[in-house]
């Protein structure tokens, strides 16, 4: 199967500094891992384009996008925090645009048969991002306007996001949550940052909490389910929020994950895409902090979506 990994040089330019954990280190580790495996050989490459401003308004409120603009630094020396997380400086703009525009195009890649699937390797990540605030490192919800693309600009009627981060995807429930053309499914340590994902929902928006500690056998047996319900809903393109920061290497979290349960789980996401929407499949990095577990977890993601 054909898998392109889409990204761009601008994202590594946002820069929050040495001790910040999400830091242009995590696209770095994943470049030489990908180089190291021998993945290089096997996938394809693209660089991304910048996401035109419009069409940040499919996911989130207009007057959040441009306050986001009009914040945005101009000179090298200015910081901004745009929430108690996330600084904001000359290039932050750019890279994020680029974030989210590396979905657009991934998405248009994939529907026009020119890949079977595509990986983002991008930041900043989006999945704290909701329909009027930044949150936890994200700016922009990377994965959330490429599936407000999917159905609103190219014609699908169905699709599902699955988000595997240590973290509930809570911006990313945030705006879908009056969308029933979208199915979400998010697993995530529970109790833990953003302290929600168990109060109710629709009934195809499927959290799962993760007790701290637990193991590869029993998170896969936790979220067996959710194929069963992405069977039912049969998404026409399917979206990963993929976060590594489950990775029992990774202190940002307490979960206890390893790289053959990401292939695991990518497997099984992989099963259901080829069974209702011809295997199409678009992968968005978001969390992974520990940086050679993350850089080996995405390698065995990508080796997993090209088979």
């Amino acid at each position: 199967m054909t898998v392109t990994i889409i990204g761009s040089p601008k994202c590594n330019l946002h820069n929050m500094g040495d001790d910040h954990p999400e830091s242009p280190s995590r696209l770095h580790q994943i470049n030489d891992q990908v180089i190291a495996s021998g993945l290089e050989y096997v996938v394809h490459f693209a660089n991304a384009n910048p996401i035109n401003k419009d069409l940040l308004y499919l996911a989130h409120d207009k007057a959040f996008v441009d306050n986001v603009f009009d914040k945005a630094p101009t000179e090298d020396y200015e910081r901004v925090w745009i929430d108690e997380d996330t600084i904001f400086m000359s290039k932050s703009l750019n890279a994020a645009l680029h974030a989210a525009g590396a979905v657009r195009d991934a998405v248009d890649m994939v529907l026009s048969n020119d890949t079977q699937s595509a990986f983002c390797a991008v930041r900043p990540p989006g999945h704290h991002a909701g329909k009027s605030f930044s949150a936890g490192f994200c700016v922009f919800n990377n994965v959330a306007v490429g599936a407000k693309y999917a159905l609103d600009k190219c014609g699908l009627k169905r699709v599902a996001i699955i988000d595997f981060d240590v973290h509930h995807g809570d911006g990313t429930q945030d705006i879908v949550l009056d969308d029933e053309r979208i199915m979400f499914c998010s697993s995530f340590q529970h109790p833990f940052y953003p302290f929600c994902g168990d109060e109710e929902a629709r009934t195809d928006i499927v959290n799962v909490g993760i007790p701290a500690g637990t193991s590869g056998e029993e998170y896969r047996n936790l979220i067996s389910h959710w194929f069963k319900r992405l069977d039912e809903f049969k998404p026409e393109l399917i979206f990963i929020s993929a976060g590594f920061d489950a990775h029992a290497e990774d202190d940002m979290g307490y979960i206890r994950l390893v790289e053959a349960d990401y292939a695991w789980i990518t497997n099984e996401i992989k099963e259901i895409a080829a069974k209702h929407c011809d295997g199409k499949i678009v992968s968005v990095l978001e969390g992974g902090y520990a940086l050679s577990a993350l850089a080996r977890s995405v390698v065995a993601h990508v080796k997993a979506l090209s088979g």
